[in-house]
């Protein structure tokens, strides 16, 4: 590998602007919950499905803590920046306390609003001296909504009856339910005349 690639090749991996010094392994989670109740013929079952967020786990590892910023650390093998494992733990927990969406890239894809659910750090004999964690990050779901302008209620003869038409989606109709017995009397009386 020549010098130049070496001093500005880019890290393939961040968490927001955490860039780990190793990822010992990543597990990625993408979910659909399903509805438990049968589905009608000729209904949408998109309309019986939903995506849940995609989680990631990401076992890394940073050497005397990790650098913030990318271009930073790859201009030395020891980086210029370089953190201590209690510093870049404080920084990653003050990431998760923001809980300001962040992106993630991974070996695998790029995650949009993500946030931290769950961090775990183990300290042991092997891991004294330098940061080991798994991170939980799971996608934050972010909707949109839409305002309309209508006109006032007050300035309608009958506001509650004249209000604007709302998009309120599809509707079937349905027969009405009659027993029986009111089926026999109603076509008797039309029968005789009396209805």
């Amino acid at each position: 590998m020549d010098i130049l690639s070496t001093l500005f090749q880019q890290q393939s991996r961040k968490i927001g602007m955490i860039v780990p010094s190793v990822v010992v392994s990543e597990k990625h989670s993408d979910t659909l919950e399903i509805t438990e109740h049968p589905v009608e013929v000729g209904a949408a079952t998109a309309d019986h499905a939903y995506k849940k967020p995609s989680e990631v786990v990401m076992e890394v590892g940073f050497a005397g803590g990790g650098s913030l910023l990318d271009f930073a650390s790859n201009l030395t093998a020891t980086s210029l920046l370089g953190l201590s494992p209690q510093q870049t733990y404080q920084e990653i927990l003050d990431l998760q306390a923001s809980r300001i969406p962040f992106d993630v890239v991974t070996g695998k894809r790029l995650y949009s609003n993500m946030l931290i659910r769950a961090l775990e750090v183990t300290t042991d004999k092997t891991t004294e001296n330098v940061l080991s964690a798994v991170l939980t990050l799971r996608e934050v779901l972010i909707s949109q909504t839409q305002q309309i302008t209508v006109a006032d209620k007050t300035n309608m003869k009958d506001g509650a009856s004249t209000s604007a038409v709302l998009n309120t989606g599809n509707k079937t109709t349905k027969p009405p339910n009659t027993s029986l017995l009111q089926s026999i009397t109603s076509n008797a009386s039309s029968l005789l005349g009396l209805g």
